[in-house]
């Protein structure tokens, strides 16, 4: 793991593409915050918001121009965040189909909102020191 960070650190991405992902993690904040306004949970947000879809779609289309640097972990950990918070949120729907799965599910949706706001947390604080993200092995 530590050669992979080394290896990483040792490519610099262009200022460009820097800025692109910072507006990635804007795209998926926005879209969370949206969450946090509307009546919808935060999650849910996440993943149907335009913002957010918008974003995932930018990480497939541009992650070829971040291979070798420290901002291909932060797309995968974007790509991840979404793909995860949608797994949850069909969980959660399934959950709610059931009435005695209801209560159970508001709770799973709460945390899994607060998961996301995690992630993107966590994410962007680290692209402001220009450190890599966890790469799952």
């Amino acid at each position: 793991m530590a050669d992979m960070d080394i290896n990483l650190a040792q490519t610099k991405p262009t200022e460009g593409m820097v800025t692109l992902t910072h507006v990635i993690y804007a795209l998926h904040a926005f879209s969370a915050l949206m969450g946090m306004l509307g009546p919808a949970f935060i999650v849910t947000a996440f993943l149907t918001g335009w913002p957010s879809i918008i974003a995932v779609i930018i990480n497939y289309a541009r992650r070829s121009d971040v291979r070798g640097t420290y901002l291909d972990s932060h797309f995968g950990w974007q790509i991840r965040t979404f793909w995860y918070a949608l797994l949850w949120v069909v969980i959660v729907a399934l959950l709610i189909i059931s009435v005695f799965g209801i209560p159970f599910a508001w709770m799973l949706a709460i945390i899994v909102g607060l998961w996301v706001i995690y992630r993107i947390t966590r994410g962007w604080i680290a692209l402001i020191n220009s450190e890599p993200m966890p790469v799952p092995m």
